[in-house]
């Protein structure tokens, strides 16, 4: 028997990455996975690789600023699995790097709204599911940016800094259920948000999305921790 076998476990940006690694590690482990993301090429191609490994998922194609999409998805699950006992908010948006000054409102406010805002959607949406879960588990990805002020990174660091504050105040609110909630910052690794940030970075020195995967096994398990800022090394 699978560590998490009839778990239930859903993973935004699913379709490739951090979230495409972190789906396929939860499935070899027997959770059934719910593939969120906006590219139904790439959920496919996840879908295709948890299956030929033995396990099983559901597609969700979404664009995570349809707010009542997000709303709409936690009565979706109810009706289909009666709970959640997993949510990975992973999805992001890195936008452009440019000072505050001159930086587009409208750019600005879809950062912040996949970023921070999706996410307190999911978890509106998805909470009385991981309390109907014998041991909800809830994994933020965040980053380093979020920790320090550099100079063009305003919206995406300030976007992932109130995910951060916002992830850890509903750690402090379901202390005493069975619901574990942490933040994990994956450090550097090789993904198109990454390549997009240092386009003249040498790639082949970073690690790969699945360097990190484990952390997300560690992070749903039942001796998880709660209320953490995890900085992920690879395995």
């Amino acid at each position: 028997m699978a560590e998490f076998d009839h778990k239930v476990a859903l993973v935004t940006g699913a379709s490739r990455g951090i979230g495409a690694a972190a789906a396929k590690q939860l499935a070899a482990q027997g959770a059934h996975v719910v593939l969120v993301g906006r590219t139904v090429g790439g959920l496919e191609e996840v879908d295709d690789a948890i299956r030929s490994a033995g396990g099983s998922a559901t597609l969700v194609p979404l664009d995570l600023r349809q707010m009542e999409m997000i709303d709409n998805l936690g009565a979706q699950l109810y009706e289909r699995f009666g709970k959640l006992d997993m949510l990975i908010g992973n999805a992001a948006m890195l936008g452009s790097l440019s000072p505050i000054a001159h930086a587009s409102p409208t750019e600005v406010e879809d950062v912040f709204t996949v970023n921070t805002l999706a996410n307190y959607r999911l978890i509106r949406a998805c909470d009385p599911l991981l309390r109907l879960s014998d041991g909800g588990r809830v994994v933020m990805v965040s980053s380093g940016a979020a920790t320090a002020a550099i100079a063009y990174w305003g919206a995406y660091a300030a976007s992932k800094a109130a995910l951060e504050h916002l992830t850890l105040t509903y750690a402090a609110e379901v202390k005493a259920t069975n619901i574990r909630v942490n933040i994990l910052d994956p450090g550097v690794v090789r993904t198109r948000m990454r390549a997009q940030a240092f386009p003249a970075e040498d790639v082949t020195t970073l690690p790969a999305p699945e360097a990190m995967a484990h952390w997300f096994v560690t992070l749903c398990r039942a001796d998880a921790p709660h209320g953490k800022r995890i900085i992920a090394q690879p395995a």
